[in-house]
């Protein structure tokens, strides 16, 4: 096991892979899949460039056909070979409605 999937291991909030798309908010950029998800966070791949500690608008496209948007801080950044995109990056949560979270805790439940 290397350092960073023990540190992984080590979540507060486990992730799992789920159908559910991001991209930054407010823009009509196309939706990229994400990694995985958790309700601490996401992981996503970019060709973008970001500053760890960097904070974003997201907007989250769900299942049940809805989308929500948070805020989130760039808490880790892995340059990529180049095949799949640029970086891997680990984005926390900072700013999530009360409503949006309990559904989004609804369908990681059915993702589990």
């Amino acid at each position: 096991m290397t350092e960073r999937e023990a540190g992984q291991n080590r979540r507060q909030y486990p992730r799992l892979n789920a159908p559910i798309y991001c991209r930054p908010a407010r823009l009509t950029s196309p939706r990229s899949p994400l990694i995985n998800i958790g309700l601490g966070g996401i992981r996503v791949y970019s060709d973008r460039t970001f500053k760890v500690g960097e904070r974003l608008e997201v907007e989250l496209f769900l299942p049940d056909n809805t989308s929500m948007t948070c805020n989130v801080k760039v808490v880790w950044l892995n340059p990529l070979d180049g095949s799949t995109a640029k970086y891997d990056v680990g984005l926390q949560f900072l700013e999530v409605e009360s409503n949006d979270l309990r559904r989004l805790a609804g369908i990681l439940k059915q993702n589990a």
